[in-house]
């Protein structure tokens, strides 16, 4: 009896120690990202008794089943998921809030406004030179600022595609990572420590990965994990071992587009997603802005051509160039505006040409065409900023759950410590029982 009581005595010693072992483990590692907290698992030692009653239970202790991680595949999945949208969101209105920085900030639209002002007042005495300087001035801030709009999309364009691409680079390097963890969870023991740690790392990297892009995930009894991109039947990013590279082309209107191992991929969450979606709207206001200025020059140029200038001489064009970026003055002597219609002579005060030219101004609408674009800008980022608290609403009530099932409560650990150390007291209690008991066999005492 003394015997066996000594081997539960210290049974219960070992359990209890690896309980304060896993505890300590547990606080050191409160701070540590992606850590999911350690429990023990024991398990009942017994046998049937070697004399006696064949129905007698002889009571041997306790073991150590395993290390368990509380974790829960389910809500990891759901911050993966909410993350990803989070992150694509977020992605997508930075990258709007600058589209439409670009735009308005060039102040294209007070320009527009300003050159057909400039052109409503030199109507009122067409051969007055300075009122003539004024239309060619506003003419070159017109052009200025559609040239420094479609530069400021230009460095837009630049900042998302560099985004991406290293967006596209980090999840390569991410992918490589978690394949080798794969081949390390094949090679590890059931419920060990060390099997414990790499399913962190597991975890950590496959969240990490879904900030850039969607993934669906299937897990394999060892732990090993089967990454696709897109959806469940998208390419595979990490599988078998190995990982497959995910790679970005950009087009000639500066969007951008996803291939996974030579096939194409599309992303429905992920900053990767939302850096996409970005471009694709700075491609649509990039065409409504180059076909602004075209119209511009279309209109003023040929107004231009169907009169005369101050000196009687056909009207030649104002602007030459094409787009946004394009768009230049093509004069800047003041004389050569063609206000008189053509065969007028020189010094004419007839504004019948320039009446022409702000009719069809008037007709095109530049100023409404800039202002709807503007507005349309502006309106998406609003929209999109109140899709994107939702969605940081839902992702953070996700990691919320997470953690509070998988993280570490310090409060919970500082009890758990004061009942490993009495457990661990009692059971050296327990073999001191066992001590006395066979001193007093052995008359000792």
């Amino acid at each position: 009896m003394a015997s066996d009581l000594l081997s539960i005595g210290l049974s219960g010693a070992r359990a209890a120690r690896t309980g304060l072992d896993v505890t300590a483990h547990n606080i050191a590692n409160a701070g540590t990202d992606g850590y999911v907290r350690r429990s023990i698992s024991l398990a009942e030692v017994s046998g049937s008794a070697v004399v006696g009653r064949a129905q007698d239970i002889s009571l041997s202790g306790v073991r150590l089943s395993s290390i368990v991680r509380n974790a829960d595949l389910f809500r990891q999945a759901e911050v993966r998921r909410t993350g990803a949208d989070a992150a694509r969101a977020g992605a997508e209105v930075r990258g709007l809030e600058n589209i439409a920085a670009a735009v308005e900030q060039s102040r294209v639209y007070p320009a527009m406004v300003d050159f057909e002002g400039a052109l409503q007042r030199l109507a009122s005495d067409p051969t007055d030179a300075s009122l003539r300087s004024g239309v060619i001035e506003a003419a070159r801030t017109l052009t200025g600022t559609f040239n420094i709009a479609s530069e400021g999309l230009d460095g837009v364009a630049d900042g998302l595609q560099f985004e991406a691409n290293a967006g596209v680079t980090q999840v390569n390097t991410l992918a490589g990572e978690l394949a080798r963890v794969n081949l390390r969870l094949a090679r590890a023991s059931d419920a060990s420590s060390d099997q414990s740690t790499l399913l962190d790392q597991r975890d950590n990297l496959l969240e990490q990965i879904s900030k850039f892009g969607t993934v669906s995930t299937s897990f394999a009894v060892d732990g090993q994990v089967t990454v696709r991109m897109g959806n469940s039947t998208g390419p595979m990013l990490v599988g078998n071992g190995t990982s497959n590279p995910l790679t970005m082309a950009i087009a000639s209107d500066d969007t951008i587009s996803f291939t996974l191992d030579s096939t194409p991929l599309t992303l429905p969450g992920g900053s990767l997603s939302g850096q996409a979606l970005s471009l694709d709207k700075l491609a649509t206001v990039r065409a409504g802005l180059d076909g602004l200025a075209d119209s511009v020059i279309a209109t003023v140029n040929a107004a231009q051509g169907a009169g005369a200038a101050l000196d009687g001489s056909a009207g030649s064009a104002m602007f030459s160039g094409s787009g946004a970026g394009g768009i230049a003055l093509a004069f800047t002597n003041g004389a050569l505006i063609a206000t008189a219609p053509a065969g007028s002579p020189a010094s004419s005060r007839n504004p019948g040409n320039l009446d022409a030219l702000r009719t069809a101004l008037a007709t095109s609408d530049p100023s409404g065409a800039l202002d709807a674009l503007i507005f349309d800008v502006s309106s998406t980022v609003s929209s999109r900023r109140v899709t994107q608290g939702a969605l940081d609403t839902i992702a953070g009530n996700a990691r919320v759950a997470l953690e509070a099932q998988a993280g570490v409560d310090l409060d919970t650990e500082a009890v758990n410590l004061v009942r490993y150390q009495q457990a661990f007291q009692a059971s050296g209690k327990a073999m001191q029982v066992a001590g006395t008991i066979f001193d007093t066999l052995l008359g000792l005492k």
